[in-house]
């Protein structure tokens, strides 16, 4: 029933059932034969079908959620019963939003020198896609903006308050102000972030409220072809201070706080809230609790 459970979940997700049976390692009539055996154990119909996947019936949606709380909770119980026989070890899969990619191994650092078992991997994400990667069990937690868009059911630790810069090269523009207003940002050559990021949508209304509405010269997914453009040409950006740093490109460019607003957005990590948590997302809270304790900023 677990193994079946999955299936739907992935089924789910994919929307497609050669997809899905590729994801899983199945083949496609084993997929196709596992989610009939569910149906008949549960004594409806789960998925539309014709010639192609056509989506969920409302019990496939009922199901659906119950089979997220399954899985996870048959998850939780392994994972719980190797923690107690062989100590934390396993696997933790993280996403985080672009701005907060630098701030990970802040948590992953010091959780590996304590638990050395433990391996794990990182994907940068949308906040909309990483909830959505919560939700479907892709991921274990995610590091994210904690207020402006809703976040559903989760459990969070506020980790950082992210205050915007104007950021430009050293000879770039305004890079002789102390201060940058709004306004004056909205008239530089800028590259941002794409319109699918919540730091790009917070940015769009920050410059609406001061009467500007800007289009960038250039837009990416990736803080480092930002930064890279900033630091080899005549452009600006506008992120956090904290990006540019760890990067190593602190030393050739010039951040200057934005004014006139000056917004404070908290950022932090979120985990699907359920009880128990896995002894994996349970100690990475505990981490994260830590490092906020010590007044990272």
């Amino acid at each position: 029933m677990i193994d079946k459970l999955e299936y739907f979940i992935a089924l789910a997700r994919e929307k497609h059932f050669a997809r899905a049976a590729e994801e899983l390692g199945i083949s496609q009539p084993t997929l196709s034969a596992a989610i009939r055996q569910l149906e008949d154990s549960l004594g409806v119909v789960l998925v539309n079908r014709g010639s192609r996947f056509q989506g969920l019936t409302p019990e496939g949606q009922r199901v659906l959620e119950w089979a997220r709380r399954i899985v996870g909770d048959a998850r939780t119980l392994r994972e719980e019963m190797r923690a107690a026989h062989k100590g934390l070890s396993g696997h933790l899969r993280l996403a985080a939003i672009p701005t907060m990619l630098a701030m990970v191994p802040k948590l992953t650092t010091p959780f590996r020198e304590k638990h050395p078992e433990v391996t794990f991997s990182v994907i940068s994400a949308n906040s909309l896609q990483i909830l959505s990667l919560l939700e479907n069990l892709e991921i274990d937690a995610g590091l994210t903006y904690l207020e402006n868009e809703p976040l559903g059911r989760v459990t969070s630790v506020a980790l950082a308050q992210e205050r915007y810069h104007l950021v430009t090269s050293s000879a770039g523009p305004l890079a002789d102000r102390d201060t940058v207003t709004w306004r004056e940002a909205a008239d530089l050559r800028l590259c941002l972030l794409t319109a699918d990021m919540q730091n790009r949508r917070i940015i769009n209304r920050h410059f609406s409220e001061v009467g500007v509405t800007v289009s960038p010269a250039l837009e990416s997914n990736s803080m480092i072809v930002l930064l890279s453009h900033v630091r080899n040409g005549d452009w600006c950006s506008i992120m956090p201070r904290s990006v540019a740093a760890p990067f190593g490109y602190e030393a050739d460019l010039r951040m200057i706080p934005l004014t006139d607003p000056e917004p404070v957005h908290t950022v932090g990590l979120v985990a699907t809230h359920r009880e128990p948590f896995t002894p994996l997302v349970s100690a990475l809270l505990h981490e994260a609790r830590g490092l906020a304790e010590s007044g990272l900023d």
